[in-house]
């Protein structure tokens, strides 16, 4: 059998969740990640190709009716922030975005939830979410000091991760930005980033996933 392809995300997402649940239990606990805490859930924020193209390989594995509550759901939620964001009509690409202005359409739009959010706090496309989702809870460092990663986590005491983890956090993050690389140049997109709303819909635009 063949082994992945360049553009195959398969072998680090799996990486990625091996990373989180040794790091969650290195943490012994302080992780207050669980089923029904959707805090993170909540608004939106860009994801990268590679897990649009993982999100679209999902997708058809759910049921039909599934399938179209999530796709209908991420119709409204991208209808109304173009409204909101004419320059999205042109480009779902934020590559020449500004920090200020992802920030600025994250904040107008903080209540809208994950399209794939169900009513009882479930992922409906848990097996092929995106890598920030999969990372998501594990408190950052900034100086040394520990923060937070949510603000739920944020009221509870911190440890402080080893560096051992840190480090191949790091790895992964070189991991994905050299298959993000290889995706571009396989598809030859023109960017990066989308926010996630756009990864449950079908390619719209060559700019996207050519």
């Amino acid at each position: 059998m063949a082994g992945p392809t360049p553009s195959d995300p398969v072998p680090l997402y799996q990486k990625t969740d091996h990373w989180f649940q040794r790091a969650t239990a290195a943490l012994l606990g302080e992780v207050p990640c669980r089923l029904g805490c959707t805090n993170c859930c909540i608004g939106p924020f860009p994801i990268t190709l590679l897990d649009v193209q993982t999100l679209q390989q999902g997708l058809p594995s759910l049921s039909q009716d599934q399938r179209l509550r999530i796709e209908q759901r991420a119709i409204e939620q991208t209808a109304a922030m173009e409204a909101a964001f004419p320059q999205l009509t042109h480009s779902e690409l934020l590559d020449h975005w500004s920090d200020r202005e992802i920030d600025r359409l994250a904040t107008e739009f903080h209540h809208h939830p994950c399209p794939a959010l169900e009513p009882d706090g479930r992922c409906g496309v848990y097996h092929h979410r995106p890598l920030v989702c999969r990372s998501m809870g594990i408190p950052t460092e900034d100086r040394g000091l520990a923060h937070g990663a949510c603000e739920v986590q944020s009221f509870i005491p911190i440890l402080r991760l080893p560096s051992t983890f840190r480090e191949e956090g790091d790895r992964l993050l070189q991991e994905e930005a050299a298959a993000l690389d290889a995706l571009r140049l396989a598809t030859g997109s023109a960017g990066e980033e989308v926010f996630l709303p756009y990864g449950f819909l079908a390619r719209r635009r060559p700019e996207v996933l050519a």
